[in-house]
């Protein structure tokens, strides 16, 4: 298998900032059990992904993949926009 096969991780967050030029802050919920309780427990991060169209909004779903390093922060890119959020 060569590099150009080899998938992308893939995540699900909602989208909490686009106040940056091409730019979204996504945060990414898991859930993980607890090794000692056994208790679901859920962990977050935020994530910096680079959306070139600017077509995000603060509370869209979106799907995200990992990409090469584009800048300091920023190594994810926007794969797709699941579901567009309703603003009143």
């Amino acid at each position: 298998m060569n590099s150009a096969e080899k998938r992308a991780r893939s995540v699900n967050g909602t989208v909490v900032s686009c106040k940056m030029d091409k730019t979204i802050l996504v945060l990414v919920e898991r859930r993980i059990k607890h090794p000692l309780y056994r208790k679901f427990v859920r962990k977050s991060s935020k994530l910096m992904a680079h959306d070139e169209g600017s077509v995000c909004s603060e509370g869209d779903i979106v799907a995200i993949e990992e990409c090469r390093p584009i800048s300091k922060n920023k190594s994810w890119k926007l794969k797709e926009l699941i579901k567009k959020s309703e603003k009143i």
